[in-house]
């Protein structure tokens, strides 16, 4: 068996153009993880870039990235049934199995609805171990909507909520437009036996803290996937430290009591 230390090759099963800058690739990988772990991928002579994997899944490994650099630049120009370089899982990700009986809500703002596609993929895959379900997903127009396949299975088995902050002229979208602030500010969602899943950009989340402690909602209730840059991703170089945690080793995934303030 492989170490996870190591980066070692594995083949790219599918891909697809999410958006304008978002894509999705499939891997020929099988590895047991958590939804909410993370994972670094490498292209020999250009760099390494850690991603969230974005699936729940004993059969691939599935990852959508944002084109913001070199690395990932060089991704999308992979397709199918080239090779790529790989080591993980790590970081600890959604507590799952310790939420469950609970009403579960996900939100995710533009790219961080990719890592909690894996929690969600969860979700269905245990159904009956949860109670209410409910998806919060926003996206800056609807030409930057991800896993659109998706939608429609999710509306029949989660309370499911998308927005864009803005719709474009002649565009045929008929769903809520504003910022996805306003979608969770507007539904009645009370605290009562929830736990909440947040990924996004920092000031959407804090945004939506502080709509959640006003509809009575503790700190201790939300978790939040901290944005750091995981170098190593097994705590030596100690890069993406937050006070004394290691995101590579404590996250990404935080309980947002015990991250306040450090982001």
């Amino acid at each position: 068996m492989a170490s996870k230390y190591f980066p070692y090759a594995v083949k790219v099963i599918s891909k697809k153009i999410e958006s304008s800058d978002t894509f999705t690739i499939v891997l020929d990988w099988k590895i047991k993880h958590d939804p909410g772990q993370f994972i670094q991928i490498s292209i020999p002579g250009v760099g390494e870039a850690p991603i969230s994997i974005a699936s729940y899944s004993n059969k691939h490994v599935q990852l959508t990235i944002r084109k913001i650099g070199n690395v990932t630049n060089n991704l999308f120009k992979l397709e199918k049934g080239d090779k790529v370089f790989v080591r993980g899982p790590y970081g600890k990700g959604y507590p799952l199995e310790e939420v469950k009986g609970k009403d579960v809500i996900f939100i995710g703002g533009g790219c961080g609805v990719a890592p909690l596609k894996g929690g969600i993929e969860y979700l269905e895959k245990n159904r009956k171990s949860f109670g209410d379900v409910y998806l919060f997903v926003g996206y800056r127009s609807p030409d930057d909507i991800l896993f659109s396949d998706k939608h429609e299975q999710w509306k029949e088995k989660f309370n499911f909520f998308e927005s864009v902050d803005k719709l474009p002229e002649e565009s045929c979208y008929n769903g809520d437009v504003g910022f996805i602030t306003n979608l969770v500010e507007k539904q009645k969602i009370t605290a009562n036996n929830k736990v909440v899943f947040l990924c996004g950009p920092t000031i959407m989340m804090e945004k939506t803290i502080e709509i959640l402690n006003q509809k009575g909602f503790k700190n201790n209730q939300i978790y939040i996937s901290a944005e750091r840059l995981m170098y190593c991703a097994f705590g030596l170089c100690c890069h993406c430290m937050i006070h004394g945690d290691l995101t590579c080793m404590d996250g990404p995934v935080f309980r947002y009591d015990k991250i306040k303030n450090i982001q």
